[in-house]
C-alpha cells in the first residue's frame, strides 16, 4: 500500500503545519522555492505561525505565485498539477490613502515574532483607536497573511509591501 494514499492533497488552503506534518520531506523544497521560508527553521515561529498560515497566505509571504508554489510542492509529493485561482494580484500599486504623515501608530513586531509572540492581539486592540485617515503601520519580517485577514474581517483595509528579504510593511486603516 502506497504512503501517498493516506496523505491529503496539497491545496492552497492547506495550513503549513499540516503540510509539514504530512510531508516533512517538503520542508527543504519549501525553503528552496521561497527563501523567506527559511524562517521555518526557528522552532518558535514554526510552532506558532504554521498553524494559522495557509499555503495561499504563504505564497504572499514568499513572494511567489500561488500556482507556482502549490504545483512545485505537488510535483515533489508525486501529485498532479492543478489549476490554481488567485484572489488578488501579488504586489498591487500603493493606494492613495497610504501616506507617511497619516501614520499614528507604528509597531515593529519582528522581536515579538522571534520570541513566539503573535502580534494579532496587540494589533487588533490598537487599531480600534484609529480615526478616519489615521494609519497603523505594522513592520514584520514577512507579509502577515493571517493577521491581514483578521483585521480586514473587522472592517479595516490594508496594504502590504515587501521592503526587503527581512522586512514587510502592512498599513492598516479604517474602511
Amino acid at each position: 500500500m502506497s504512503d501517498k494514499i493516506d496523505k491529503p492533497q496539497i491545496t492552497p488552503d492547506m495550513k503549513i503545519s499540516e503540510l509539514l506534518d504530512k510531508y516533512p520531506e517538503l520542508e527543504d523544497k519549501l525553503i528552496e522555492i521561497a527563501p523567506p521560508f527559511k524562517k521555518l527553521k526557528n522552532p518558535v515561529l514554526r510552532k506558532t505561525l504554521t498553524k494559522v498560515t495557509s499555503l495561499r497566505q504563504a505564497s504572499t509571504v514568499g513572494g511567489i505565485s500561488l500556482a507556482e508554489l502549490i504545483n512545485q510542492l505537488r510535483k515533489e509529493a508525486g501529485q498532479n498539477e492543478i489549476e490554481v485561482k488567485t484572489k488578488k494580484s501579488d504586489q498591487p500599486d500603493k493606494p492613495e490613502w497610504v501616506k507617511e504623515e497619516n501614520i499614528k501608530i507604528s509597531y515593529d513586531a519582528s522581536i515579538d515574532l522571534e520570541n513566539g509572540l503573535h502580534p494579532v492581539g496587540k494589533v487588533s486592540k490598537e487599531i480600534l483607536i484609529l480615526d478616519n485617515d489615521e494609519i497603523y503601520l505594522l513592520i514584520t519580517p514577512f507579509i502577515p497573511g493571517p493577521l491581514i485577514d483578521i483585521v480586514e474581517e473587522k472592517g479595516f483595509i490594508t496594504f502590504s509591501e515587501t521592503i526587503n528579504e527581512n522586512e514587510a510593511r502592512t498599513y492598516i486603516k479604517r474602511a
